[in-house]
């Protein structure tokens, strides 16, 4: 099965959170076929979410993308995912960050157990 491309994965996660009635943007386009997609998710009470892609090990029969926490703690504040996020552009600048602005702190993806 071929993988579905980033720029189309990211068009429809777009979607999905505005379905959701959470406000997302793109905040930084990477490669369209293939770039890492990150996501940051700002409770807007000074805590963040930063997910990225998990190794393609973790991915089950029928999954396109899954992913991952990048911090161990269950929140971090947005300073510290945005220094996660630039260290991260540094080292793959083809990558895609979407930003999501959700006060429950959903995220709407696969996330690996």
């Amino acid at each position: 099965m071929a993988r579905l491309r980033s720029d189309i994965w990211v068009s429809a996660y777009l979607r999905r959170c505005a379905v959701e009635g959470a406000f997302a943007v793109l905040r930084r386009r990477g490669a369209a076929e293939a770039g890492a997609i990150f996501i940051k998710i700002d409770l807007l009470d000074g805590t963040a979410l930063l997910f990225g892609p998990a190794p393609q090990s973790e991915l089950k029969e029928g999954e396109d993308r899954i992913f991952s926490s990048l911090h161990k703690n269950t929140w971090i504040e947005p300073g510290e995912a945005e220094q996660r996020l630039a260290r991260e552009i540094s080292f793959d600048p083809d990558l895609w960050i979407v930003e999501v602005e959700d006060r429950q702190g959903r995220s709407f993806l696969d996330i690996a157990s």
